[in-house]
């Protein structure tokens, strides 16, 4: 079977060859030191949420290995904006280094965004809504289609449509789902709801409850089951509330229904004796 390396490395791999440190190769873009203070993020970046622990826990890893695998750069200006390695980058600045291999590439942003994008999936490094984000600035100002997305990084057209969906959640769930609070198959579920006031409260409540994605799947079928009946309620009074209107231009008076389960009563109202002729004569009685 094969590995997630091999089917995403299809990506990663075409766009960066592999690095070869030889004397030759730093003479032709290869392998160089740059200050670390010439080294700027890229604002495109998919990945936002950086994990303090696990930065310090690699901060500690470089100081005592160093930067094994360079930090993949773009040439602007004089500077170099990162285009795969930020956390390493990062790391470094708190080990305190102050030069760091990289490897200069002439890229498109195109080619850039994809790069970044490939490389944070392929550590999985992306929270599911960092990546529905960075596949919607993919297709929003890159022009790609889902299925483009989809060869490219090696998964389904499907996979890509449903991380997209991610984004049509209430802000205030995403926040849960960017920090684990809450998992992707969670946010799924909460996406029938379409209230953001009453997916919030929804989402408040698996987490009290510690509900699990199945558990949160019938919850919210549930409530979409009780939606329904208040619908179909709704409707029915809207139906009789008709009839009553109906009535009333008839008889002239004011007319009640009544409605049971099985059964019911219209009240038909007079004001005095004279007007209950006057209905009765409607009747021919």
């Amino acid at each position: 079977m094969a590995t997630k390396k091999s089917v995403l490395g299809k990506g990663l791999g075409a766009l960066i060859p592999e690095v070869d440190k030889t004397e030759e190769d730093v003479k032709h873009g290869g392998v160089i030191e740059v200050n670390i203070n010439d080294i700027f993020p890229n604002e495109d970046q998919p990945r936002r949420v950086f994990d303090d622990e696990k930065l310090e826990k690699l901060a500690q890893s470089i100081k005592e290995h160093g930067i094994i695998q360079p930090i993949i750069v773009k040439k602007e200006g004089k500077y170099y904006k990162i285009v795969a390695g930020e956390r390493r980058w990062r790391a470094a600045r708190l080990a305190g280094f102050k030069k760091v291999p990289v490897l200069e590439k002439e890229l498109t942003d195109k080619e850039t965004m994809e790069i970044s994008l490939i490389e944070n999936l392929q550590r999985e490094d992306l929270n599911p809504i960092e990546e529905a984000q960075a596949f919607k600035k993919l297709i929003d100002d890159f022009k790609m289609t889902q299925e483009e997305i989809a060869k490219r990084i090696g998964k389904s057209r499907p996979a890509i449509a449903n991380s997209l969906r991610l984004l049509n959640l209430d802000k205030r769930v995403a926040n849960y789902i960017i920090d684990g609070t809450l998992s992707e198959g969670h946010g799924r579920a909460l996406l029938s709801i379409q209230d953001f006031e009453l997916q919030y409260e929804v989402a408040k409540k698996i987490i009290d409850e510690g509900l699990n994605v199945r558990q949160t799947e019938k919850l919210v079928q549930n409530l979409q089951k009780l939606k329904n009946e208040g619908n179909k309620k709704k409707e029915k009074e809207i139906y009789i509330k008709d009839i009553e209107d109906r009535l009333k231009m008839y008889f002239g008076t004011k007319v009640s229904i009544t409605k049971g389960r099985k059964k019911g009563k219209i009240e038909i109202e007079y004001y005095s004796d004279d007007d209950l002729q006057r209905i009765l004569d409607i009747f021919n009685i």
